[in-house]
C-alpha cells in the first residue's frame, strides 16, 4: 500500500453501483484516496466501503450541482479524474421509435454531462495526471455491424467525439486522456447475460489505466488494453 506522502487521489464520478462501485473498492484496495460520487439517496452502499474514502453527492445532469461540487473541491489535487456515470434506454428501442424525451435523457447523461464534468474539473488534474471517461465498445462506429442498442451506441459515439475535440483543443497537454471500454459486464445495466463478471473486468481495467499513465494524448482502449477502433 502507498504511504500517505505518496498516496494518490482519484475522483470517481458515478460510483454508487455497478462498475463505479467496483472501481471505488479496487482503488481503495490499491491504496488510493478516493472521492466517489453518487446522486442523492444513492450512496448508502458506497459509504459502507470505508477506508480512505470521501463520498460526495452530485447529479451531473444538473449544472448547478456540478458547479457546487467543483467549489467544494477547490484547491484539491486530483491525480485521476474518471467519469463513469451513464444510463441506457430500453434495449428494444431504435432511433425510429425512441421518444424525444428519452433520447434527450440518454444523450444528456451519457454525452453532454460527462464532458461538462471534464471541463469543470480538469484544472485540478496535474500535468502528470489522467482524465478518463467510461465509454463502451458499442461507441465504435467501425464495430457496429449488427445495429442494436442504437441510442446507447449513439450516446457513446458522441462522447468519444467530444473527448476527441477536447483532446484537439489541448493538443500540447501532457496529461493522459482515456476512453475506456469495460467489456460487457454483468451489472444492473449490463444484465444477467453479459459475458464478463465485475471481477474479470474492473481489476484489468484499472491495470490498463495505470499502464497508460504518463502517455499523452487520447486513447480508446478496452479493459485489457487493446485499442478499440473508432
Amino acid at each position: 500500500m502507498q504511504t500517505s506522502t505518496q498516496q494518490k487521489t482519484v475522483l470517481l464520478i458515478g460510483a454508487s453501483r455497478g462498475l463505479g462501485l467496483a472501481m471505488t473498492a479496487e482503488y481503495l484496495k490499491r491504496g488510493w484516496r478516493v472521492i466517489a460520487t453518487g446522486r442523492a439517496n444513492s450512496t448508502d452502499t458506497l459509504r459502507q466501503l470505508g477506508g480512505a474514502l470521501e463520498v460526495e453527492t452530485v447529479d451531473i445532469t444538473l449544472a448547478d450541482q456540478v458547479a457546487a461540487l467543483r467549489a467544494r473541491l477547490a484547491g484539491r489535487r486530483i491525480d485521476m479524474l474518471f467519469v463513469n456515470a451513464g444510463v441506457k434506454n430500453d434495449d428494444r428501442e431504435t432511433i425510429a421509435d425512441v421518444s424525444t424525451e428519452e433520447f434527450i435523457r440518454v444523450m444528456v447523461t451519457n454525452s453532454l454531462s460527462p464532458m461538462r464534468v471534464v471541463e469543470a474539473f480538469q484544472d485540478l488534474v496535474p500535468a502528470s495526471g489522467t482524465i478518463g471517461v467510461m465509454s463502451s465498445g458499442q461507441g465504435s462506429v467501425t464495430n457496429n455491424v449488427n445495429g442494436n442498442y442504437e441510442v446507447y451506441r449513439g450516446s457513446k459515439a458522441a462522447l468519444n467525439m467530444f473527448m476527441r475535440s477536447f483532446a484537439a483543443r489541448h493538443a500540447d497537454d501532457p496529461r493522459t486522456l482515456l476512453l475506456m471500454a469495460p467489456g460487457w459486464v454483468r451489472t444492473d445495466m449490463g444484465g444477467p447475460e453479459a459475458r464478463l463478471t465485475i471481477e474479470e473486468s474492473i481489476p484489468n481495467l484499472l491495470d490498463t489505466i495505470e499502464a497508460n499513465q504518463g502517455r499523452p494524448g487520447l486513447h480508446y482502449l478496452d479493459y485489457l488494453g487493446r485499442v478499440v477502433p473508432w
